[in-house]
């Protein structure tokens, strides 16, 4: 049972890194990145779809990526979407391709943007943390039970300390490289 618990937390702890690489990975730097669009939602014939799911998205030279509709109909709801999610870029549209140039950042907005790279590895680790105590909480119960011996808690809560110092490692190792990635000039 205990082992359970364990592998639970360790999948809780993976995803919570997870969502945390994924949020840091939208926040724009200075070069261009296809992560930047994930955000981007078209109407395409009446239902709110993806970007990625109507258009192949490319980043020909770091500070521009293009956007190629599957169906020309679609240029226009892709700029628009483009325009409507804020980003801070301005879509050209030639009527085959959108290109998205990545104006450099000032020195105020990365610092802006470093800050929210630390607020988002906060969040990542206080769900990692949050997944520890409720699996520590879970092994108490078990104990309280009478399902596990007390000498086998200390272990367990010995190994779920070792998972979420990885996990939280991963996390300030993504944090690391993106604060880098945005401060690049």
């Amino acid at each position: 049972m205990s082992n359970t618990i364990i592998k639970d937390a360790e999948e809780r702890m993976r995803k919570a890194v997870e969502s945390a690489r994924s949020e840091l990975a939208k926040i724009r730097t200075g070069k261009a990145s296809p992560a930047i669009l994930d955000a981007v939602r078209v109407n395409y014939y009446g239902s709110l779809v993806p970007l990625k799911q109507v258009a192949t998205v490319n980043t020909p030279e770091p500070k521009l990526i293009t956007v190629q509709p599957w169906e020309k109909t679609m240029l226009q709801e892709i700029e628009k979407a483009i325009q409507k999610a804020d980003l801070g870029l301005n879509p050209q549209n030639d009527g085959t391709v959108i290109r998205l140039p990545i104006p450099p950042l000032t020195q105020e907005r990365r610092q802006d943007l470093v800050r929210t790279c630390k607020k988002l590895g906060e969040e990542g680790r206080i769900a990692t943390r949050n997944v520890r105590r409720d699996a520590m909480e879970q092994l108490k119960k078990a104990k309280k039970d009478g399902t596990l011996a007390e000498d086998d808690e200390k272990g367990f809560e010995k190994e779920l300390q070792k998972i979420t110092d990885k996990h939280i490692g991963q996390i300030d190792e993504f944090l690391k490289h993106k604060e880098a990635e945005v401060m690049e000039v």
